[in-house]
C-alpha cells in the first residue's frame, strides 16, 4: 500500500511552500517523503523533486511550438499528462516501494479540480496502482476576511471534494501573514446560523433563499471546518500532517498488535 498526498487550490494559495516545510519537517523527525512536481509552468523549488512532470512535456516548448497562451498551454500539458498514465507516469511509479509517502504538488487553475476530468483519471490511476489518496486543498487565509469570501472560497473547495472524490482536508495557509488573527478564528468553526446571518446582512432582500440553501449546503458537507498552517511552528504542520495521516490510514499497520491465546486464557 502507497500513500499520496494531491495538494490542490489556487494559484498563489501556497501548495509549493507548504510542499517544502513539510519536506523539511519529515526530514527532521526522520520520515521520508516524495515531492512530485505537476506543474508543467514551474521553474524554483525550494525542495528536491523525486519526478517532475517537465520531464514529459514543457509549458515553454507546448507555448513557442502551438502559440497558445498559459492557461491553453497548461491545459494542454496536463492532458498529454492523461494520455501517458499509463506509460510515464506507470514507469515513474515503479521507482517507489509499496510503503512510499507521495506529495503532488500540482498547478492552480481551479478548473482541473472542479469539471475537467485530468485529475480525476490520475486519482483513479493512483488508486489501481494501490494508493490511498487525500485531496490536501489549501486555501489563502487573507483571502476569508468577510463572510462572502469564506463561502466562495467553500463552494471551490466542495467542488474540487465532489469531482475528485476523495478524502479531503482543507487548510488555511498563510497564518504568519494574517495581522487581525480574530478575523480568521471566526470562520474555522463557525456557526450556520451565524453566517447566514452574517451573509444576509451583506447581500439584497430578494438572495435570502439563496443565501440559506449555500449555508445549508456547507453545513451539510461539514465544509466549515480548516485547518489553520502556521508554517513558523513544526506544532501546526505537524497537527497539519497527522490529519492527512489519518484521512489515509497511514501507518495502521504498524499499530496493529495481535495477541496470542492459550486455550487456558479463555476459560
Amino acid at each position: 500500500m502507497g500513500y499520496a498526498q494531491l495538494v490542490i487550490g489556487p494559484a498563489g494559495s501556497g501548495k509549493s511552500t507548504y510542499c517544502a516545510s513539510l519536506h523539511k519537517h519529515c526530514e527532521t523527525v526522520g520520515r521520508t517523503i516524495h515531492i512530485v512536481n505537476l506543474d508543467p509552468a514551474a521553474e524554483n523549488f525550494n525542495y528536491p523533486v523525486a519526478t517532475d512532470i517537465r520531464e514529459l512535456i514543457s509549458l515553454d516548448d507546448v507555448m513557442e511550438e502551438l502559440g497558445l497562451g498559459p492557461n491553453g498551454a497548461l491545459m494542454y500539458c496536463m492532458d498529454e499528462l492523461e494520455e501517458n498514465l499509463d506509460d510515464w507516469l506507470a514507469e515513474e511509479l515503479e521507482n517507489y516501494t509499496d510503503d512510499d509517502y507521495l506529495v503532488f504538488d500540482c498547478p492552480g487553475q481551479l478548473e482541473l479540480y472542479s469539471h475537467v476530468p485530468v485529475l480525476r483519471n490520475f486519482v483513479e490511476h493512483l488508486k489501481r496502482k494501490n494508493f490511498n489518496v487525500c485531496a490536501v486543498y489549501l486555501l489563502d487565509s487573507q483571502f476569508v476576511t468577510d463572510v462572502t469570501k469564506f463561502i466562495s472560497g467553500c463552494m471551490a473547495s466542495l467542488s474540487a471534494m465532489i469531482q475528485l472524490e476523495l478524502p479531503h482536508v482543507n487548510i488555511l495557509s498563510k497564518m504568519d501573514l494574517v495581522t487581525k488573527k480574530k478575523d480568521i478564528e471566526d470562520y474555522l468553526n463557525p456557526e450556520s446560523r451565524v453566517l447566514l446571518s452574517e451573509l444576509n446582512s451583506r447581500m439584497a432582500p430578494q438572495f435570502a433563499k439563496l443565501n440559506k440553501a449555500l449555508i445549508e449546503l456547507v453545513d451539510e458537507y461539514s465544509m466549515v471546518s480548516f485547518v489553520p498552517l502556521d508554517l513558523r511552528k513544526e506544532s501546526s504542520i505537524e497537527y497539519v500532517l497527522a490529519q492527512i495521516d489519518n484521512c489515509i490510514q497511514y501507518g495502521e499497520d504498524a499499530d496493529v498488535k495481535i495477541k496470542d491465546f492459550d486455550a487456558d486464557d479463555d476459560e
